[in-house]
């Protein structure tokens, strides 16, 4: 069972429920991150994703050895998406169970922001003016006129 992936597939929030779900768990916690439709007040028609999936499988994996290090008697499974997303689309799920809520809260919401900072991935905007690769998923990083290259990740 493959806990930390990458896929072209829409996502199934029930199967990363399910890749955590147990009798020594009280809690779980997702979150569904989606193809929103506005932007910085711009409209967006669909999204891209595209990602150099080796590392980012990988980095995943470091997020998720980061939550059972930090946390007790906790499971975590983490998939998003690459390809096109249209609006509304899952992008990326995240599901964590632990015997009380406040630590699946807590390891849910270190997952999300570990992987904007971590997870070579990489989104581009289709307004309906126009296209741009935004960059790192923290947006601090333009790829507007490319993204990196395997040899430039590594």
């Amino acid at each position: 069972m493959n806990r930390f992936r990458i896929t072209t597939e829409p996502i199934q929030i029930n199967e990363c429920i399910d890749k955590v779900s147990r009798p020594a768990a009280g809690a779980i916690s997702t979150f569904i991150g989606i193809a929103r439709e506005f932007t910085n007040g711009k409209q967006t028609v669909f999204l891209e994703y595209d990602a150099y999936i080796p590392m980012a499988e990988k980095q995943l994996a470091k997020i998720g050895q980061e939550i059972y290090d930090q946390w007790d008697n906790v499971e975590v499974a983490i998939t998003h998406r690459i390809g096109r997303l249209d609006i509304s689309e899952i992008a990326v799920a995240i599901a964590v169970s632990t015997p009380h809520r406040d630590d699946s809260f807590k390891a849910c919401r270190y997952a999300i922001e570990r992987i904007k900072e971590i997870v070579p991935i990489w989104k581009k905007e289709h307004w309906t003016d126009g296209t741009a690769w935004i960059g790192d998923q923290k947006e601090n990083i333009s790829y507007e006129h490319k993204i990196p290259t395997e040899e430039e990740m590594t």
